[in-house]
């Protein structure tokens, strides 16, 4: 929260998971506030779920299953932007990062 809250760029109110799903750790979706996200969705006028998550594959999992979760709630869901960091060099980025920075490429715009 406080790394998003300095950019000052998200208006918004944040619902913090504490964790990942990680079965490797014996952390499963009942373990983490999902049902009081969902209860929140359910009965409030939430418009869109930013999922702010870990890349790695614990994070990957538990967007996966916030997805699935919410779809059928009818509330969009979308992510931060994934991909090379500014000022990393593209030699040492790992292939999934250059993968999905290539998939989610953008109009380039410059800043002037």
């Amino acid at each position: 929260v406080i790394s998003i809250e300095a950019t000052g760029e998200f208006r918004g109110v944040y619902h913090v998971l504490g964790g990942v799903i990680s079965p490797m750790d014996g952390i499963g979706p009942s373990d983490l506030p999902i049902g009081h996200l969902v209860r929140r969705v359910q009965n409030s006028q939430v418009q869109e779920v930013v999922l702010a998550l870990s890349t790695a594959m614990e994070g990957e999992t538990t967007s996966f299953y916030l997805y699935k979760v919410l779809t059928p709630l009818g509330v969009k869901i979308t992510a931060i932007a994934r991909g090379v960091a500014f000022g990393d060099d593209l030699e040492y980025t790992d292939q999934l990062t250059l993968g999905r920075s290539i998939v989610n490429r953008q109009i380039f715009l410059p800043e002037i």
